[in-house]
C-alpha cells in the first residue's frame, strides 16, 4: 500500500467519523436547547412534547431497521432505560430511535466509506478493505453509546454542581416554616434559571406527590432518574429523618456542607490534573517548535561552516 493510499484512508476515516459525530451532536444539542427553552418558559406550544419531537421523527424514520437490534422484552427493567432516565430522555420512542440509529450507522458508515474509496480510486482490496469496513461498522454501532454517555455525564455534572445551592435554599425554606413538599416547590421555582435540569427533577417529585405517590417512592424515583451519588444521599437522609423523627432542616444543613466539600474537592482534583494534561501538548507540540526556533539558526550556521570544511578535506 502506497503512502498516498494510506493518507487517503486516514482522510476518509477522519471525515466519516467527524460527519457522524457532528450529525448526532447537532441532533442531541437541538433537543437539549428545546428542553431548556421549555423548562424556562421560553417556548410556547404543547408542554412536554417539543423535546421529544426529534426522537419521534428518528423513530419513525428508522422503525423498519430498528427491529433488527431492538430487544423484544425486558426494556422496562433494563439498565438502558435507567441510562435514558439519567440522560433526561423519557420519550416512549427513545429505544426505537436509539436502536434505529445504531443499526443505520452500523450499516450506513461502511457503505459510505466504501463509496468514498471507490470514488477516490483506491486499490485497497482483501483484508485491508475488510478491516476499514469493520472499523466503520464498529464506530457506527458504538457512536450512539458515546453520545448517550456524554449526555448523561453533562446532565449529572450540572446536577452535582448546583445541588449544594438547592440544599441551602431548601434549608432556609424549611427553617422559615415551610414543609418538605412546599420547600421543594420553592426550590424548583428559584432554581429554574440556575439549573433547569435540577428544577425539573424537583418538579417531577412534587407532581408524583400530588398524584398520590408516597414520599419515599417519589424521592427514590428522584435518585433513580438522576443517578448522582449526592442526590441518593439526600434521599436516604430525608427518608431516615422522617422515619426517626429527627430535624430535617438540621440534617439538610449537614448534608449541604458535605456536598459542598465534595464539590470543592472535585474542583481541586480537576485543577491538580491540569499539569499532567498539559505535559503531552508541551512535549509533542510546543517543545519541538521551541527547539526549532532556538537551535535552528545555530544548526544552519554549523552546516554552512562545517560542510565546506569537510568537503575541502575530502
Amino acid at each position: 500500500m502506497s503512502p498516498g493510499q494510506i493518507g487517503f484512508l486516514v482522510l476518509v476515516f477522519v471525515a466519516t467519523f467527524a460527519a457522524a459525530v457532528w450529525l448526532l451532536g447537532r441532533t442531541v444539542g437541538s433537543a437539549a436547547n428545546q428542553r431548556l427553552k421549555r423548562v424556562m418558559g421560553l417556548e410556547a406550544g404543547e408542554p412536554g412534547r417539543a423535546p421529544e419531537q426529534w426522537l419521534d421523527r428518528v423513530a419513525r424514520a428508522t422503525k423498519s431497521v430498528a427491529k433488527l437490534s431492538l430487544p423484544d422484552e425486558g426494556y422496562e427493567s433494563s439498565a438502558l432505560r435507567r441510562r435514558f432516565l439519567n440522560a433526561g430522555v423519557r420519550a416512549a420512542s427513545a429505544p426505537m430511535a436509539y436502536f434505529g440509529a445504531k443499526t443505520v450507522l452500523a450499516l450506513g458508515l461502511p457503505m459510505f466509506a466504501f463509496v468514498l474509496l471507490a470514488l477516490g480510486g483506491s486499490k485497497l482490496q482483501g483484508a485491508g478493505l475488510l478491516l476499514i469496513l469493520l472499523l466503520m461498522a464498529t464506530i457506527g454501532y458504538y457512536l450512539p453509546n458515546y453520545i448517550l454517555a456524554k449526555a448523561i455525564a453533562r446532565r449529572q455534572l450540572e446536577i452535582f454542581e448546583n445541588f449544594p445551592d438547592a440544599l441551602d435554599l431548601m434549608t432556609i425554606c424549611m427553617e422559615a416554616g415551610l414543609g418538605t413538599e412546599a420547600a421543594m416547590t420553592k426550590v424548583a421555582e428559584e432554581m429554574v434559571h440556575n439549573s433547569p435540569t435540577l428544577s425539573e427533577e424537583l418538579r417531577l417529585v412534587n407532581l408524583e406527590l400530588r398524584a398520590g405517590s408516597s414520599r419515599d417512592r417519589a424521592l427514590r424515583n428522584l435518585a433513580i432518574r438522576t443517578g448522582v451519588e449526592e442526590v441518593e444521599g439526600f434521599v436516604t437522609m430525608i427518608i431516615q429523618a422522617d422515619r426517626f423523627g429527627t430535624s430535617i432542616a438540621q440534617s439538610l444543613r449537614v448534608h449541604s456542607e458535605t456536598v459542598r466539600t465534595r464539590r470543592r474537592q472535585k474542583a481541586e482534583e480537576t485543577a491538580a490534573k491540569i499539569p499532567l494534561k498539559l505535559l503531552f501538548p508541551l512535549i509533542f507540540c510546543i517543545f519541538p517548535a521551541l527547539m526549532l526556533v532556538i537551535m535552528g539558526p545555530a544548526v544552519i550556521q554549523m552546516i554552512r561552516v562545517v560542510m565546506p570544511t569537510m568537503s575541502g578535506q575530502g
